[in-house]
């Protein structure tokens, strides 16, 4: 399957799903924090990843505003970030946001999506002013909202990006592409139905029946496409795949020359949405979605053809890196947040998560 301006189908026969691509993160994450402990003692500071973007809260492990990485970005960078704003839910917020949209030029269809978050966890896409007042209404109070532009290239990417603490230039260590699956109606079978005739996404019913409840008895015309899920993330449905192999000089150096214009900035996952993979080679046609920091992973991992040894293998690679880079950090006069800090703001993020409406 190859990205292209087109949802790629949502399975693989041979490889539906991996071995542990499902499982619970308590059991695929434990011997990663085992391996963070074990650096943390190597180190002698367990939070040293929080010092490898040093102007990023936490370094972006958690409770990071995702505008405020994208602010900082210079002027070359921001060239490449598609464009943005934010307001905060409370009195008069469906006036402010879209008072905010006139400013920024921005237009319907929008994005809209909490600046503290993870795991595309309350990504929503609005399609009018009144669907924007109602879908604002389904946040808490007093959080910051971001607007983005509607990127209208479908192929979407995830490329991670690691620039040692004194090297002169970074360089890609993953590149994931994100198909959103879909599935194709034939007249006569139920959504569900065609959920469960599917040989990946029968094996992930709990991921896609919730967002789906309304319309899992609807009868999809012969040839219709439904997209299954609107953002690009591995647990919310999206399919992933490694594309390391479309790693090249010229989109390396672009990303290289975009990651340098923001400050102090070594380590992490920038998302992007592009016109054709041929483009993307070339360091062309793409668009930042966001830039995720020290909290995030090189999600070539989930791809479905992955094994076990070859998924921990790149987890310890990139923590690795994180800690070394931090501790580079550290000793140029920059301090990792604490560990009772991290702990409090991860807890105030996992609580404002739990909060945010169903994701599309």
């Amino acid at each position: 399957m190859t990205p292209s301006n087109t949802p790629t189908a949502p399975t693989d026969s041979a490889h539906p799903l991996s071995l542990f691509e499902f499982w619970p993160g308590w059991i695929f994450y434990t011997p990663v924090v085992i391996y963070w402990i074990l650096l943390g003692i190597r180190y002698g500071d367990v939070t040293l990843p929080t010092a490898a973007n040093p102007r990023v809260v936490t370094g972006g492990l958690c409770g990071e505003s995702k505008s405020s990485i994208l602010d900082m970005a210079g002027s070359y960078a921001s060239r490449w970030i598609a464009p943005y704003t934010t307001f905060t839910t409370g009195p008069q917020d469906a006036t402010q946001a879209l008072q905010a949209i006139r400013e920024h030029d921005l237009h319907f269809p929008i994005v809209l999506k909490p600046d503290v978050g993870c795991n595309g966890t309350g990504v929503k896409l609005v399609h009018s002013e009144q669907e924007l007042t109602q879908t604002i209404a389904t946040f808490p109070r007093g959080v910051t909202l971001m607007l983005q532009r509607l990127i209208p290239w479908k192929a979407e990417a995830g490329l991670f990006y690691i620039r040692e603490a004194d090297a002169p230039h970074g360089y890609l260590s993953s590149l994931t592409y994100k198909d959103i699956p879909t599935l194709t109606g034939n007249g006569h079978d139920t959504l569900l139905s065609l959920l469960q005739q599917d040989t990946r996404t029968a094996k992930v019913l709990h991921i896609y029946t919730p967002r789906l409840a309304k319309r899992l008895n609807d009868i999809p015309a012969k040839g219709e496409e439904i997209e299954l899920v609107f953002t690009g993330n591995h647990c919310k449905g999206a399919i992933f795949r490694n594309g390391i192999a479309d790693i090249t000089p010229e989109l390396t150096a672009r990303i290289d020359a975009i990651m340098q214009d923001i400050p102090d900035f070594h380590f992490g996952r920038i998302d992007v949405k592009f016109r054709s993979v041929e483009a993307l080679r070339r360091g062309e046609d793409f668009e930042i979605i966001e830039i995720n920091g020290a909290g995030s992973e090189a999600t070539h991992i989930w791809d479905a053809r992955t094994t076990l040894r070859e998924a921990y293998a790149a987890q310890f690679h990139h923590y690795a890196a994180s800690f070394r880079i931090g501790a580079a950090k550290k000793a140029a006069g920059w301090k990792p947040t604490s560990l009772w800090r991290g702990i409090r703001l991860w807890r105030w993020q996992k609580r404002l998560l739990a909060s945010y409406p169903l994701n599309d």
